[in-house]
């Protein structure tokens, strides 16, 4: 069908300007060839390499939260909107498509920046936050993974909910506004005791930044009811929805069961034993292999 109403809109031109269009169309390609070997290789090669890493830093940066892929993709259609606008309007002569195609791209630049404010907020944040010289010992990190393992262990016997971020590269100080902050060293007595029902704090998420609990009573992002199985309750929803926020890694504990569960990037693992969920955060935090042990357990399960 597609190629008949083609064939039904060239049939209205004469075969001349067929042969026209298609030559305009040869002759702008070749012009955009020739001024391209005029300039040197390794020039090109510089510029296209620069601009690839920085896009890819970007998306890179973006990735994770749900208006970030929204942004991504409403920029993807725009720049192919204008190439394709921009080509048409070369080989037949659209000047004032072009134009109006121009001023529509201002006008959209400014409709996402007030309809994406959050998102870009929140990346502007994560820019001043990002940890490029906090790097700490693996004997730290074990020493860290014991406690939280030794903590959800606790509060799972117990069936005492818990929700607990651990950053890795996107900062969460931004999410972690509404938070109280505490600034101490991780703990299984202190995340307990946060916990300890009708404690101030015990009904909201702790914040791990760096090795410490940096925040606690923390509203984690709630993800939609419809991503998770009925039988799972708030703070799954915010362990999820902060998994897909951030590319943080949330521990919850249920209060309904005592299962323990990881959030990694919008994937939820859970009933974990004491055994694999060390082994989990070993692999997430130790390693920095974001990836390859949640599609091992998600395999396994």
């Amino acid at each position: 069908m597609g190629n008949g109403v083609g064939f039904r809109f060239l049939s209205r031109f004469p075969l001349p300007v067929h042969a026209a269009m298609f030559n305009d169309l040869i002759n702008n390609l070749h012009g955009f060839f020739r001024a391209l070997s005029t300039y040197k290789w390794w020039q090109v090669a510089i510029e296209l390499l620069l601009i690839g890493l920085v896009v890819y830093w970007v998306l890179r940066f973006l990735r994770g939260t749900r208006g970030a892929k929204m942004l991504q993709g409403i920029a993807f259609v725009l720049i192919v909107g204008y190439l394709i606008v921009r080509l048409l309007a070369s080989a037949f002569e659209l000047d004032r498509i072009a134009f109006l195609y121009e001023r529509f791209l201002l006008g959209a630049g400014f409709a996402i920046t007030v309809a994406f404010q959050p998102e870009l907020r929140r990346a502007l944040m994560r820019i001043g936050e990002a940890p490029i010289f906090g790097i700490r010992g693996r004997r730290q990190i074990d020493e860290e993974i014991e406690a939280l393992v030794e903590a959800a262990t606790f509060l799972s016997r117990r069936k005492i909910g818990a929700v607990i971020a651990i950053e890795r590269e996107t900062g969460l100080g931004g999410m972690a506004e509404n938070g109280t902050k505490l600034d101490a060293a991780i703990s299984a007595d202190l995340l307990d005791t946060i916990f300890w029902p009708n404690s101030p704090l015990h009904d909201l998420g702790v914040v791990i930044v760096g090795g410490r609990i940096m925040y606690a009573g923390v509203q984690f992002p709630m993800a939609e009811s419809g991503e998770l199985e009925r039988e799972l309750g708030a703070r799954h929803r915010a362990a999820v929805g902060m998994s897909q926020e951030s590319d943080a890694v949330v521990l919850v504990v249920s209060e309904e069961t005592g299962d323990v569960s990881i959030a990694e990037r919008g994937q939820l693992i859970r009933k974990l034993t004491p055994e694999g969920l060390r082994g989990l955060l070993t692999e997430l935090l130790g390693r920095g292999s974001e990836g390859r042990a949640a599609r091992t357990f998600r395999e396994a399960a």
